[in-house]
């Protein structure tokens, strides 16, 4: 579940940057430039921080499913 919101985000994210990347001007004086650096840069941390969830997730959740079959629990009803 966790794996479809980082994509999502990932996705939804790019999409702004897409649309933006064009109207913004990162050579401009002033705050203009100031706003379009740090919205660049907010953005793209953005991504990296959902690129990592999701590839740290899926990492983590492969070792879980590893460790659960070598730790095989067997139930026995008295």
């Amino acid at each position: 579940m966790k794996k479809n919101r980082y994509l999502l985000c990932m996705l939804l994210c790019g999409f702004m940057i897409y649309f933006a990347a064009p109207r913004i001007s990162i050579y401009a004086d002033g705050a203009q430039g100031i706003f379009s650096l740090a919205w660049l840069s907010f953005a793209l941390i953005v991504i990296a921080g959902n690129l990592s969830g999701l590839l740290y997730n899926s990492k983590r959740q492969t070792q879980k499913h590893q460790s659960g079959r070598l730790k095989k629990k067997s139930r026995s009803f008295h």
